[in-house]
């Protein structure tokens, strides 16, 4: 059985899930909005959710950590991409809790990507990098999100079709040029574009 009181002049809910107590502020003035508040989070534990309150307090940097964690855990040939991808993303979503991260702020991240000039292509693979962050988030036990975002992708007019089995890709390797082996290489473990590949740059000291 939950409990509001007063702490100054704001409400505060106190309540239990298995024995553990919750304590959580209201932050309202209001006795009726704290009661209606407490109700909610008494309802999420009848159903055997975990309190909203718990996710609250979840970061975006926690879980881009641990989506490239699983990357590095796992081998994965596109660790690269991943963390070029989160970089970007951190550039927006950095600090903020997983609770306020929704499709209006993914559709403000969208565009402000367009306006940098981040093709479609580009912005989609960002976006899928979005959506299994969240997913990860959601699989673990316990849970570090109650949802996954609708995450809308964009419309691409230049998507890539056709793929290499990999003997196929070693047969079309052996035939370049020494100079174009290692661009090439580096396009099929990573699956960056050509244009992305380009304008990389190598930094000396």
């Amino acid at each position: 059985m939950g409990a509001i009181y007063l702490r100054g002049h704001t409400y505060w809910l106190k309540y239990y899930r298995n024995g553990k107590p919750y304590r959580e502020s209201a932050n309202t003035k209001k006795e009726s909005e704290a009661k209606r508040l407490l109700k909610r989070r008494e309802g999420e534990i009848a159903q055997g959710k975990i309190p909203g309150v718990v996710f609250d307090k979840v970061r975006f940097d926690e879980l881009t950590d641990d989506f490239l964690r699983d990357y590095r855990i796992n081998e994965k040939k596109s660790l690269v991409r991943a963390e070029r991808s989160v970089n970007h993303l951190q550039q927006m979503f950095s600090g903020m809790r997983v609770t306020e991260i929704n499709t209006p702020r993914i559709e403000a991240y969208k565009e402000t990507r367009i306006g940098a000039g981040a093709e479609n292509g580009t912005i989609n693979r960002e976006l899928a990098a979005l959506k299994r962050i969240f997913n990860l988030a959601a699989r673990q036990t316990p849970p570090k999100v109650d949802h996954v975002p609708y995450i809308p992708m964009l419309t691409e007019s230049n998507v890539r079709q056709g793929f290499f089995e990999h003997a196929e890709f070693l047969a079309f390797r052996e035939a370049l040029p020494v100079y174009l082996k290692g661009f090439v290489t580096f396009a099929y473990k990573t699956g960056w574009r050509v244009s992305e590949i380009a304008s990389l740059t190598w930094e000396t000291s």
